[in-house]
This record gives C-alpha cells, sequence and structure tokens, in this order.
C-alpha cells in the first residue's frame, strides 16, 4: 500500500489532503512544488532525476521550461521547510542528476505496510551538496555500511588498551555519529549560526517611505527607490524583482514573510528617506524574511548635491552583505543635481501614465545637463510611446525618438536603458529585427534583472517566429516583474493561436486580479476566438465596466440581446469609425475591430492606411490571430514583405 502520510521534523505531509503541516498547523505551498514534495518523499531517500521529475510534473504542458520550473519548485519547497541547501535537513542535491528527500527513521511514512526503501539520514559523505558536486552513490549507504567504512587498521597503542576495544569504540562513534548526525548538525548551527545574508538570493526593494512630511516630495522618494533598483539588479548572481511590481506595495502594513512570499523573494531591503533643504538622510535595512531575521542596517546623511551618488553606493554594500558579484561601480560622472531631480520628476509621471507632464521634465533636464545620457533614453521613450499611442504621427514620433535613442547610447554605451530605448526604435519605427534583438541583448547583458528589456526581446523574437526563445523571454519579464503586465502570458498564447492555454492562464489572472480590465479584456478576445461567444461578451462588459466606460457597457449589452456576437461586433466597428471621424484614431484600432466583422476589404484598407502611417504595431502583425482570415490575400502578404516581418504563413 503507498504511504499517505510521512511526518518528518515539525512536519507532516498528508498526500490525500493534498496538505503540509507544521506544528499542527497547515503550511501553503502551491501545487507545482507539492506535488514534487510528495513525489520525493514517496521514494524514502531514493534518487528522482530531473528528467523524471520534468515527466512527472509537466509532460502534459507545452512551451514550459521545465529546468526553471524545477529550480523554482525546489527553492519553494527549501523555503518553506526551513531547508538550508548548503546543509540541508530534508531535500539533498545530486549534482547533475537530481535531488532526494530523506526522512529521520523516528518520523517515517505511515502506511499499513512498511515502506520500501531506506527512511534514515545519509552519512556525510554521500550527502550532495550544491556548493560541492561530488559523483553520486547509485544507492543511499546505511548506518552500518558507513560504520564499516570508519574502521581503519591501526597499530594499537601501548596505553594498556587492546586493538579489539579500541575497533569497538570506533564503531560505536560511527553508528552514533551516523545516527545522530542531523542534531549535531543542527546544534552546530545554533553554537556558530551561518549568516543570513548570505541565504539572500532574491531580494525586493520596499518602496522607501517619504519623511519629508511633504507629499509633494513623493517623486524623490519613489525615484531613489527606482534607482537602487536599477543599481542591484546589475548582478548576474541576485534576481532583483522590478519596481512596478514592489510599488504595489508601498505604504502597505503587511509582514515582511507574506510580501517575500507573493513576491518570491528571501530577502527584502526597506526604509526610509527625508530631503530638508539641502539635506538627504536615508536609513535602510536588509531583512532574511524566511525568518524575519533583521541582516544588516545603515543611515545615509548626504548633501542635496550628493544624493545621486546615494544608490549606487548603496547597492555596493548590499552586494557585500549578501555575497554576490556585482558590477563594479561606474567612474564617478558628474550630474548636475537640478538635472538628476528634473529627471527624477520625468521618471515618476512616465511610471504614472502622464507622458504630457513627463516630457518637460526630461527637457528641462537636458537644457541644465545636456550630455545626461538618461533624460535622453527617458526623452526617446516618451517620443516612441507617444506615436504609439496616437497622440503624435508616428512619423513624428519616429523621427525625434531616434534621435534621442542614439544620443542617450552615444553617451553611455554602458546604461542598459538607453539600449532598451534604442532597440524599441528599431523594433517598432525601423522596422529591423537583426539591430532590435542586438540592442536588446545588450540592455540584458548591462543588467539581467531588467524586466523591460526581457518583455521587449520578447516582442522581437516573437516577431522573428521564435516562439520558444520568445516565451523563455516572456516568462523571464514576468518573474521578475509579476505586477506589471498580468495578462502577458496569456496575451502570448493568444499570439501563438494556442487558446485553450490562454483561458487557463487568463482564467487564473483574473481571478488573483479581478480588477485589472486588460486581463478581463484579454480573456474576451481568447473566448471569442475559441468561439465561446457568450463568455467572450461577459469579459467584454467587465472588462468596459473597470474601464469606466460604463456607456459603452450598455450598448454591447444591448447589442448581445438585440443580435448576438455579429452585432456586438459590427457595433464595435462601427464606434470606432464615429470615433475616428470626431478625433485621430489610429488606423490599426481601426483594421483591428473591423476585422471582427469578417470585412477583408475594409480591414485591409485600414491596415493599408496603418502602412502609410507607419504603424509602430505592424511589427506584429502575423501575430494577431483576428487578421488570420487574411493570410491567402495577396494585400495582406505585400504588407508582410513590406514591413519586414519574416512569412510564418
Amino acid at each position: 500500500m503507498v504511504a499517505t502520510v510521512f511526518e518528518f521534523g515539525d512536519f507532516k505531509l498528508d498526500c490525500d489532503r493534498f496538505e503540509l503541516y507544521r506544528s499542527g498547523r497547515s503550511v501553503k505551498l502551491e501545487r507545482k512544488p507539492m506535488e514534487l514534495l510528495i513525489l520525493l518523499a514517496a521514494r524514502n531517500g531514493y534518487l528522482v532525476t530531473r528528467t523524471e521529475i520534468a515527466e512527472r510534473l509537466w509532460a502534459r504542458e507545452v512551451f514550459v521550461d521545465t529546468e526553471h520550473g524545477i529550480n523554482t519548485a525546489i527553492r519553494k519547497i527549501r523555503l518553506v521547510l526551513r531547508d538550508d541547501p548548503e546543509q540541508p535537513r530534508f531535500v539533498q542535491t545530486v549534482s547533475g542528476k537530481g535531488y532526494r528527500f530523506v526522512i529521520a527513521k523516528n518520523g517515517a511514512a505511515t502506511t499499513s505496510e512498511p515502506a520500501a526503501g531506506p527512511v534514515w539520514p545519509l552519512p556525510r559523505e554521500v550527502v550532495q551538496s550544491e556548493a560541492q558536486p561530488v559523483e553520486a552513490s547509485p544507492a543511499p549507504i546505511l548506518p552500518n555500511e558507513a560504520a564499516r567504512e570508519c574502521v581503519q587498521p591501526s597499530e594499537p597503542r601501548s596505553q594498556g588498551y587492546t586493538w579489539p576495544a579500541i575497533a569497538i569504540v570506533v564503531i560505536a562513534l560511527c553508528i552514533l555519529g551516523a545516527a545522530f548526525a542531523p542534531n549535531l548538525a543542527g546544534l552546530r548551527e545554533r553554537i556558530f549560526p551561518k549568516s543570513r545574508a548570505s541565504q539572500i538570493h532574491s531580494i525586493a526593494v520596499i518602496p522607501l517611505a517619504n519623511l519629508s512630511g511633504d507629499s509633494s516630495q513623493e517623486y524623490f522618494a519613489d525615484g531613489m527607490t527606482d534607482e537602487l533598483i536599477t543599481a542591484l539588479a546589475k548582478s548576474h548572481s541576485l534576481r532583483v524583482v522590478s519596481r512596478t511590481s514592489v510599488m504595489q506595495y508601498k505604504s502597505a502594513q503587511r509582514p515582511v514573510r507574506e510580501i517575500a512570499r507573493e513576491l518570491g523573494v528571501d530577502g527584502i531591503l526597506e526604509g526610509s528617506i527625508s530631503r530638508s533643504g539641502n539635506r538627504v538622510h536615508m536609513t535602510v535595512q536588509l531583512i532574511f524574511a524566511p525568518t524575519d531575521t533583521h541582516v544588516w542596517a545603515e543611515s545615509y546623511d548626504r548633501d542635496f548635491n550628493q544624493a545621486f551618488s546615494l544608490p549606487e553606493e548603496l547597492s555596493q554594500t548590499v552586494a557585500k552583505e549578501v555575497k554576490v558579484a556585482i558590477s563594479p561601480a561606474p567612474p564617478p560622472r558628474y550630474i548636475n543635481p537640478e538635472a538628476h531631480d528634473a529627471y527624477l520628476h520625468g521618471r515618476y509621471f512616465w511610471f504614472n501614465f502622464n507622458s504630457a507632464k513627463t516630457l518637460p521634465y526630461f527637457q528641462k533636464a537636458l537644457q541644465l545637463q545636456p550630455d545626461y545620457a538618461a533624460a535622453w533614453s527617458g526623452l526617446a521613450d516618451t517620443y516612441a510611446a507617444a506615436g504609439m499611442t496616437g497622440d503624435e504621427p508616428p512619423r513624428e514620433a519616429m523621427a525625434k525618438s531616434e534621435t534621442a535613442a542614439r544620443k542617450a547610447v552615444e553617451l553611455d554605451d554602458s546604461l542598459p536603458e538607453a539600449h532598451v530605448s534604442m532597440g524599441a526604435w528599431y523594433l517598432f519605427y525601423g522596422w529591423d529585427l537583426p539591430h532590435a534583438d542586438a540592442e536588446s541583448r545588450r540592455a540584458i547583458e548591462l543588467n539581467p534583472n531588467y524586466s523591460e528589456a526581457h518583455y521587449l526581446r520578447q516582442n522581437i523574437l516573437l516577431a522573428m517566429n521564435r516562439y520558444e526563445d520568445a516565451l523563455v523571454e516572456e516568462k523571464r519579464a514576468f518573474e521578475l516583474d509579476p505586477f506589471v503586465r498580468p495578462w502577458g502570458l496569456g496575451a502570448f498564447y493568444i499570439s501563438l493561436r494556442r487558446f485553450d492555454a490562454a483561458i487557463s492562464e487568463l482564467r487564473m489572472r483574473s481571478q488573483a486580479r479581478p480588477g485589472d480590465d486588460t486581463v478581463h479584456m484579454s480573456l474576451s478576445k481568447a473566448y471569442w476566438l475559441k468561439g465561446m461567444w457568450k463568455e467572450s461578451q461577459q469579459e467584454l462588459e467587465k472588462g468596459l465596466q473597470l474601464e469606466s466606460r460604463l456607456d459603452a457597457a450598455a450598448a454591447v449589452h444591448k447589442a448581445w440581446e438585440q443580435g448576438g456576437e455579429k452585432a456586438v461586433e459590427q457595433w464595435g466597428a462601427n464606434n470606432v469609425k464615429v470615433h475616428a471621424g470626431k478625433e485621430h484614431t489610429p488606423s490599426w484600432d481601426i483594421a483591428f475591430l473591423v476585422a471582427f466583422t469578417g470585412n477583408k476589404d475594409e480591414t485591409l484598407k485600414y491596415l493599408e492606411a496603418a502602412y502609410r502611417e507607419h504603424s509602430p504595431s505592424l511589427t506584429g502583425l502575423e501575430n494577431e490571430p483576428v487578421f488570420d482570415f487574411l493570410h491567402s490575400e495577396p494585400r495582406y502578404q505585400a504588407l508582410v514583405k513590406k514591413v519586414g516581418l519574416p512569412p510564418a504563413y
């Protein structure tokens, strides 16, 4: 009979109930890590290879990075079990092969028959450590075997002890050592505690609290938080959660462990900043989240003229504390304090989607300091976004964005943001995929934790029809910044025409973030492409209501009642054309809504108009399923060729 309950340390794993308990209280563990924990525990100490784990847990799923999935699941298991990978109590790594789970003999699995296989701890000689890989033994070495290995021939000493007596003592000590190794290890850790800082491999910077007493200084606190994240993210061995996700916790009075669990990190950096006159005071502390243990704290006092260097200085200190490599601090560059202040203002409004206020602050920064590369990059992004949203004709935005992006790269080739700005221009305006890919790769090389660089490269690879590579980048971008685009993976599956996967993903996201209008609109589209009209209609109405477009929601509801999905599709096409008659509307937007009606000639007319406008959206032409009914049309094929896209159909 298969074991159903395992007890080890303070934990109890109930397989039937799919529950893990610690000291009698339920412990939350996600589905995949729980399935993996059950698989490992059921083997009672025998090796489970990574290949078997992938086949057992991910065999039915497509486009899944199983290597990353296994690593993430193991990390989450260890976090919940409070298991140190360097001195494991439960989950032991067999380097290059897989994992084994070791349960103390007095905590064996509860079954109706004896559990198969060894259930006692392995001796130190065969414990595989990630820090010291050695060839794995084909099977666990039992305590008595370890004892035999400990016996070495020796010349009897002359103190009156005989060799048999010495041998008996040595054997007894070996047996006791093998039996009580975990307890001794735990005792050693209590006597000589290991640095918690060295166990921090991922970190989230909670937004610095503004203690200046002046709400107008919020931009300064947020800006310094952003620059601290950027400086820390240059490490190749430390995962740093991006700005958008950590901003969800601004002023949140929530336990550190809870925030860390939601963001998937083991380190939290939090603090405050205040600016008074010409002085800046910053206080920060580093916390090891699993145990809520204070690791390190420091206070900084600077003149306002020196404040711009604080994030870089602090990032170097944190990197030393957690013992990770980070890029050496760049040679000091003079930055005009007033220009830096204007730049922080611009970034503040950029992240609040207020481009009307963003532009003048970046321009002011450049007036004060013309060689300020970061401000040129911000200016390039602002112009590029204006062309994408229709706030400015794309051809005008194209020229301005290119000039600013090239200037940023020319001034500072080591600035990741500059290469993202340049890569975005090549993709959306230059229609030059090879150069766009080169720029995005350069940005990732400079800052592997830069989520926008990974998201940009996902778009580039998708346009190049390199779908699996694009999925890797999409998942990496989501891991680094899970809150910025909760609809991202679902939209990606829609691009691949994997509508079932898209629906499953987006439904999960809609449950987690019911107030996100883009998630509901994307889910509506996925249902429509699947032919699930009723479900599509319900999500469309939810999305419009969340966008505060109550009149539109009422109108589509009325259209649905009168004529079903055909009436809703026609309403959408008519409404966008009426809107275009009143104010400028990108031709791509009109083509998109007209396409739902199935009118080939009219859809192609607006797509060709989008080409004449040089619409940035045309790089996604082949990855937009609503245009699939046009693939055999020569006019569509000519557009694909003129945009420079590799034919996908």
